[in-house]
């Protein structure tokens, strides 16, 4: 039996030199067509995919690729300008705040601003950084440790910041005072861990962390590391097993009725 016949799908009239006609119906996509992109596209695909999950794979891997380099050393810029500099421009780029001793907040948006006033920010040091959502990951973190004078450093929701960029933080121990971790997906206890190098920590921030299972447990056992510093963001008693004692108590609703104990009536005619 034959195959039923596809009929083209034709475009509105347009106007032609002042008559009225179809001056082009090249982009007219018929049925045929279409299965031909589509056959096109499953050719590409299995020509250079064998299948979803190593596309996958390679789209991760040249996200990784990307991020990497953006997470490059600002060496020259180091060697020309000086540390606090260099710091900056890395923040910067990637979407953060930073802020110099008694100045106000510099952002992304003002970056033009910032590359003109460099001659006035070079001799002040950088006291304070929010890198809250910026894609910064273990090598990026090199271009802050030479701030002597970092104060204040807020790595909020980075997602490649993990355990091992918790452990190359100790060259600034010596002067950081706060720190917030809230909402990094990969870091856990063992990264934690690393920050006994922060004696000087007056305030740090460790809630909503996905990756520690204990949070509770876990703020007790930072607390006890940094006995100076206040840790926020978790309650002590999360993740404990509550006690029948502990459980909440229903009293919304009336109680339920309970059952009627029978009396224990004697026969009449016993005595």
């Amino acid at each position: 039996m034959a195959a039923p016949r596809a009929f083209p799908r034709l475009v509105p009239p347009k106007w032609n030199g002042g008559r009225r006609g179809f001056r082009d119906l090249s982009g007219v996509v018929t049925p045929e067509g279409n299965q031909r992109k589509r056959r096109t596209l499953l050719q590409f695909l299995s020509d250079h995919f064998y299948d979803v999950e190593f596309l996958r794979e390679y789209l991760l891997r040249k996200q990784m690729q990307k991020v990497h380099l953006e997470n490059g050393s600002y060496v020259r810029v180091q060697d020309t300008h000086g540390p606090d500099i260099a710091g900056a421009y890395f923040i910067l780029r990637h979407g953060g705040a930073v802020k110099f001793r008694d100045k106000e907040w510099v952002r992304s948006d003002g970056w033009k601003r910032f590359i003109a006033e460099v001659s006035k920010f070079q001799a002040v040091p950088v006291e304070a950084i929010d890198a809250s959502g910026c894609a910064i990951n273990y090598h990026g973190l090199g271009n802050l440790l030479s701030l002597k004078e970092l104060q204040s450093l807020s790595l909020q929701r980075c997602p490649h910041v993990d355990d091992w960029c918790l452990s190359r933080l100790y060259p600034l121990g010596g002067s950081l005072q706060e720190l917030s971790l809230a909402g990094c997906p990969r870091i856990t206890e063992r990264g934690l861990a690393c920050l006994h190098h922060l004696p000087n920590l007056r305030r740090l921030d460790i809630s909503d962390l996905p990756a520690v299972d204990f949070p509770g447990l876990t703020q007790i056992l930072v607390e006890e590391m940094l006995p100076n510093c206040e840790v926020v963001g978790t309650d002590w008693a999360q993740g404990l097993r509550q006690g029948p004692e502990q459980q909440p108590q229903h009293t919304a609703g009336p109680a339920p009725a309970q059952p009627l104990a029978r009396e224990s009536r004697r026969p009449l005619w016993s005595v």
